[in-house]
């Protein structure tokens, strides 16, 4: 063999030892990759199960907080119901609060007559039990400006004076209100300018 041949043939073991070398330490490093997997596999469930149990305690706390606004938005609705739970009652009896009031005002100068009085205690024992109910008659006087939140116009008519335009001329009917509610409102004959 030649000199150079076995100076090659030196190359080659020595390529083939570094290769065994470098497989070996490859070979180690994938067994301690696998022992650092093995141990992020071990660690990673328990911080699978941390963010689940933040992901839950977050879903808790959302659904407590929709729960009680539930609560809260169900009790405001209840006693709304309550302060206005007689309205179909109270609104059937309105028309019999006005027969009585027009019937006084038609037999206002015989008020010494004993049926005239009567009407007058029934007319008072109705009006006082249904005002302890939350019924109250709104307060609309010949003269008031008129306002289209709390007024129902019926009719136009010309103004008699000048400063009456605008102006409630006259009531027809009177205007109820349940509590803050207003169940009807009055309608009124204003001044047209």
């Amino acid at each position: 063999m030649s000199k150079k041949e076995i100076k090659d043939e030196i190359v080659e073991e020595a390529v083939d030892n570094a290769n065994l070398e470098s497989t070996l330490e490859n070979d180690n490093d994938e067994s301690a990759i696998e022992t650092e997997d093995q141990e992020l596999i071990e660690i990673d469930p328990i911080a699978v199960l941390e963010g689940k149990l933040e992901g839950e305690k977050e879903r808790y706390l959302r659904l407590f907080a929709e729960f009680e606004n539930y609560k809260k938005r169900t009790m405001k609705e209840r006693i709304e119901l309550f302060k206005t739970a007689g309205q179909d009652v109270m609104v059937s009896i309105l028309p019999v609060l006005d027969d009585f009031d027009r019937a006084l005002k038609e037999f206002s100068d015989e008020s010494e007559d004993v049926h005239v009085q009567g009407m007058q205690l029934i007319s008072n024992k109705l009006s006082e039990a249904v005002k302890q109910k939350g019924l109250e008659a709104s307060e609309t006087n010949a003269g008031d400006l008129f306002d289209a939140d709390l007024h129902e116009a019926i009719t136009q008519i010309p103004a008699p004076s000048d400063d009456m335009k605008g102006k409630i001329i006259d009531v027809i009917e009177k205007g109820y209100k349940l509590g803050d509610k207003i169940i009807r409102y009055p309608k009124v004959v204003i001044g047209q300018s």
